[in-house]
């Protein structure tokens, strides 16, 4: 799945995905035009809008030959795994959709399933890993992107306080109450920031841009990358500048 805030503002990062996904062994099919999951109607409570959406992604990626359907955002990997109750009412998709969302995949939950294959090289960075609601609470994948992380030679994983706390993205939520989201974000960003790390990891995009956002208003700029982005530089051997600073 490209998405459509991914690809919109993050692009890079399906093009990383891709090429860790290459390297590991997985033959990528990513369809043009695949429009919206409706992950975002979800959280508006547009349920109408967001069964057609579903309905028209699962039409474009419904082929026998497709072993996994693999997402790199996590609001858009929860509200999937969830077309089967979406669409319980729909006599047509509904078995349809049961089958879809048990082949949707969290890119880091796949990788961990196939275990690695592609030589890590080093890199020498202090990593804080930030747990997106949508991947943490909602598909119960906490483990599974620090498990990746920890497998790159060089990278220092650290705790970060209060990780379970929201970041205020929370699909739409930073939009709809932009106050309490606010301080949510900037309560968050300030314990990345007290960690000292050089990278943020962050998987999901909305979570980015609000981690972003939140410690610019600190003074801080955050170098947050998607695991797959660090995974992407190990595996090809490529080095990362480091554009953080302070203002």
């Amino acid at each position: 799945l490209t998405g459509c805030v991914q690809r919109a503002f993050f692009p890079h990062v399906n093009a990383a995905t891709a090429r860790v996904l290459a390297a590991e062994g997985c033959e990528v099919y990513a369809p043009r035009a695949q429009g919206c999951c409706g992950a975002l109607s979800v959280h508006a409570g547009r349920e109408q809008e967001a069964r057609a959406l579903a309905r028209r992604l699962i039409d474009r990626f419904d082929r026998d030959d497709l072993d996994y359907m693999v997402v790199n955002s996590a609001g858009c990997g929860s509200s999937m795994k969830e077309y089967g109750l979406l669409l319980a009412d729909d006599p047509e998709y509904a078995e349809r959709a049961l089958r879809f969302s048990e082949r949707v995949r969290d890119v880091s939950e796949l990788l961990c399933e196939l275990g690695p294959v592609a030589p890590r090289h080093p890199l020498e960075l202090r990593v804080a890993y930030h747990d997106a609601c949508h991947l943490a609470h909602a598909q119960g994948i906490r483990s599974q992107p620090r498990e990746l992380l920890r497998g790159i030679p060089g990278v220092e994983l650290l705790s970060v306080g209060e990780a379970e706390i929201c970041c205020g993205s929370a699909g739409i939520y930073n939009l709809v109450e932009p106050g309490p989201a606010r301080e949510l974000g900037r309560r968050k960003a300030g314990n990345l920031i007290a960690t000292g790390a050089e990278v943020v990891a962050s998987a999901n995009p909305g979570c980015s841009l609000q981690l972003q956002a939140s410690a610019r208003e600190l003074g801080h700029e955050l170098e947050v990358l998607h695991p797959m982005e660090l995974l992407d530089l190990s595996i090809s051997g490529r080095r990362l500048e480091i554009k953080r600073r302070t203002t």
